[in-house]
């Protein structure tokens, strides 16, 4: 209980202190937020990886509406579809593909892919969940032509996503190998 506590206030500090969680570029912002969902879904379960993702696309869902993080936020993370739901599921796929995994392979091995699925989790679903969404608003919100946004979105992919999953994938190791050894021990 104690351990969840914990990570609920990193979310938080993630989410409130700038820099710590997102770092701007441009319109958009590169996140490290997921490593902490990811780390807490690998040390204290699926379950609890979830609550934490939650706990960050509610930050996320309410700062859309009163200290959005990009201009991009006012419009799409006001829906909570974009800013709620695949939180938690990056909670709920890098828990639960780490659990099936970790009995199969070598257990550091099941933390990078558990952290690449999280990460991707994250990246592919807010992005293509906006596609889905606006793509049809997207010349009167983007000022962009609508064939330009499905390319925009997976240069996205390119130059957010790839790096946040790379990150992932070479801290989350190291960061839940040793809570796993501290939590566990207990």
């Amino acid at each position: 209980m104690a351990i969840l506590a914990i990570f609920i206030s990193i979310i938080i500090l993630q989410n409130l202190v700038p820099f710590l969680g997102n770092i701007p570029i441009g319109p958009l912002s590169i996140t490290l937020i997921h490593i902490t969902v990811i780390t807490a879904a690998i040390v204290l379960g699926p379950k609890d990886g979830m609550l934490i993702g939650a706990i960050w696309g509610l930050i996320t869902w309410i700062r859309a509406f009163v200290w959005p993080t990009s201009p991009i936020a006012v419009i799409c993370f006001t829906n909570p579809l974009i800013s709620v739901l695949p939180r938690i599921l990056v909670g709920a796929t890098s828990g639960y593909s780490y659990l099936k995994l970790k009995n199969k392979i070598n257990n550091k091995l099941s933390m990078v892919i558990a952290a690449a699925i999280g990460s991707m989790t994250n990246t592919l679903l807010v992005l293509g969940q906006i596609y889905i969404f606006y793509h049809n608003q997207a010349p009167k919100l983007y000022s962009v032509n609508v064939k330009e946004l499905l390319p925009y979105l997976l240069g996205v992919v390119g130059t957010n996503g790839i790096p946040e999953m790379l990150a992932a994938m070479f801290l989350v190791p190291i960061i839940s190998t040793i809570l796993i050894k501290i939590v566990w021990k207990k």
